[in-house]
């Protein structure tokens, strides 16, 4: 009788370790699906709510819109927040980021917070293999509850950006992206272009500043990607490539590397047709070996690769 109850007990434990997380899609991409997906992972915003965005490049035209995100803002009552960016542009100081945030027009929807606008806050990180901590918007600190709201698209250095970016060098301080971008040699935005690390060191110190804003927030956290106008180029570009790719939909999870890996499986697995090719964004993303990011983070115990997809046009 006991050795059935121990079997049983290490049954429903084996169960629960390694449950595989659910990962929700809707192909609708509108202001009332995006609520909807928030709602389906359960997982209520509470307190002082970051909603964490990209505000796009000046020029740029694929960030997500003020005018599909503001029903969710407005669900969860949050707050916009963005860094500074480690390159010159129209984000790269506050001034010309507050003007840009204007003029994209996010202070028509919601309160908005450049968080390192004052100063910058070290924050811990589990995998020190390169970096010693993370340094983040001071801002940081005022916030409760996190909405990691991304536009999954590529990136020219990182392959693809999705929610793990959007947390690691998104929150990143303009110093903290050149800590982030030199895999720990520098911590500088003016340095770290001539002391770029090898790519996969890269990619490791952005899963790992991802897992420190995880950790960060004790799980209060939730993670959404949408899929919309994905160029090959982020939304950091002032100039990028018109997509190739059609809309495909919005995923989200409590999991980042589940629904991160998610948007790729749908990318990697898409069938192509006239007007429809998955095939440059593919190129871009295996280019800078943009998948091993989800390999990494999963071996450092961020989240998993393997997820249940669930289906919401289908309910």
């Amino acid at each position: 009788m006991k050795k059935y109850i121990l079997t049983a007990a290490f049954s429903l434990m084996a169960t629960t370790i390694f449950a595989q997380p659910k990962v929700f899609f809707t192909s609708e991409i509108t202001p009332e699906a995006l609520v909807k997906i928030y709602k389906a992972l359960g997982k209520e915003a509470h307190g002082r709510v970051a909603v964490k965005i990209s505000t796009g490049e000046d020029g740029g035209h694929n960030y997500l819109k003020p005018e599909l995100i503001k029903d969710l803002v407005d669900e969860v009552c949050g707050t916009i927040v963005e860094c500074n960016t480690a390159y010159g542009g129209s984000r790269s100081t506050s001034a010309a980021h507050w003007e840009t945030i204007r003029k994209h027009g996010f202070l028509d929807i919601a309160p908005v917070d450049i968080m390192d606008e004052y100063d910058e806050i070290r924050i811990p990180v589990k995998d020190k293999k390169h970096l010693k901590y993370d340094i983040v918007g001071g801002h940081l600190a005022n916030y409760d509850f996190m909405v990691n709201l991304a536009h999954f698209k590529g990136h020219a250095m990182g392959g693809f950006g999705g929610v793990m970016k959007n947390a690691s060098i998104g929150c990143a301080s303009a110093d903290g992206k050149g800590y982030i971008h030199s895999a720990g040699k520098v911590q500088s935005a003016r340095e770290c272009w001539q002391n770029l690390p090898a790519q996969d060191y890269f990619l490791e110190a952005m899963a790992a500043t991802a897992q420190a804003i995880h950790d960060y927030f004790d799980g209060n956290v939730v993670y959404i990607n949408v899929m919309n106008n994905m160029s090959v180029d982020c939304d950091c570009d002032a100039h990028p490539a018109e997509p190739k790719l059609k809309d495909i939909g919005i995923l989200a999870s409590l999991d980042p590397v589940a629904v991160d890996q998610a948007c790729l499986d749908l990318v990697f697995n898409h069938k192509s047709a006239p007007g429809d090719d998955e095939q440059p964004l593919i190129e871009r993303i295996n280019r800078q070996h943009g998948t091993y990011i989800t390999d990494y983070a999963e071996q450092i115990g961020l989240g998993s690769k393997k997820y249940k997809f669930v289906n919401l046009d289908k309910k």
